[in-house]
């Protein structure tokens, strides 16, 4: 069996305490959350696991007030096929106190998937000004790099040899690859989109200020990049391997993180 599935079997004390490694450290303090109990000081549960028993996946969010509408962290991952292996299926981090945007849901307020089964265009003009990539609603908090030693530090605990994600977005693709992520699929997808984006490139040309998220220059930049893709960018090119976003599927060597980098523009994101 599994680890994620063994360890959902245990009660729930044993299997909180295996998931709160998930959890940067940091977010315990900073909004005044016991690591041990998850209550604040007004004694209101503020993380919450959701981790049946059988069940493959584990869910663990945190809050920083309960009836808040948004999580500052949520996190899942689940088995994988192979067993020295588990999937990252999602993160989200968000600054509570920062400005929403409402990219995540229509006019009509149904989910948009973060924009990727439909669009709130006004709401990602406002992000986009805001200095948002695709699919925040809120400006994060920077805790990759805390994200991704807790998730070495439960691989091993349980002997886990690599993690495997599917990067949703072209930004979270090259944030995946600075941290030592290397492609199970789509690497030359990578490549050809950064070739293209050249001087001369057909996806250079289509940077015509058509709309906000099509400006000039703006394929200098990771940040400018992924938005111009999340506009649909890459619709209808003349390439078998351009002719749409597809999310790359990547994987991280616990032991062993590898370098791989695909974006050859300057080192400023935006």
């Amino acid at each position: 069996m599994s680890w994620i599935s063994r360890i959902n079997r245990l009660n729930r004390y044993e299997k909180e305490g295996i998931y709160r490694t998930l959890i940067p450290p940091m977010l315990f303090h900073r909004y005044g959350v016991d690591p041990l109990t998850f209550h604040d000081a007004e004694e209101q549960r503020l993380v919450r696991f959701y981790c049946p028993a059988r069940d493959p996946s584990t869910l663990v969010e945190l809050k920083a007030d309960p009836d808040d509408r948004d999580c500052v962290f949520s996190i899942q991952i689940s088995d994988a096929v192979d067993h020295t292996q588990f999937n990252w299926d999602f993160i989200i981090v968000n600054d509570p106190e920062a400005t929403r945007f409402d990219i995540d849901v229509d006019t009509r307020g149904k989910d948009t998937l973060f924009g990727r089964a439909a669009r709130n265009i006004e709401a990602e003009e406002a992000a986009l000004a805001a200095g948002l990539y695709p699919g925040q609603v809120r400006r994060g908090l920077g805790l990759m790099g805390e994200i991704i030693n807790g998730l070495d530090l439960f691989s091993k605990i349980l002997g886990f040899k690599s993690i495997h994600l599917e990067a949703l977005f072209y930004h979270n693709a090259i944030a995946y690859e600075k941290r030592g992520f290397s492609y199970f699929e789509g690497f030359r997808r990578m490549k050809r989109i950064d070739e293209a984006f050249q001087p001369g490139g057909a996806l250079h040309d289509r940077l015509d200020g058509s709309t906000p998220f099509r400006r000039k220059g703006s394929g200098e930049t990771i940040f400018g990049r992924s938005w111009a893709i999340h506009d649909g960018i890459l619709d209808g090119l003349d390439d078998e391997l351009l002719d749409g976003w597809e999310s790359p599927h990547m994987y991280r060597m616990v032991e062993k993180p590898r370098s791989v980098l695909t974006f050859s523009g300057g080192s400023a994101d935006k």
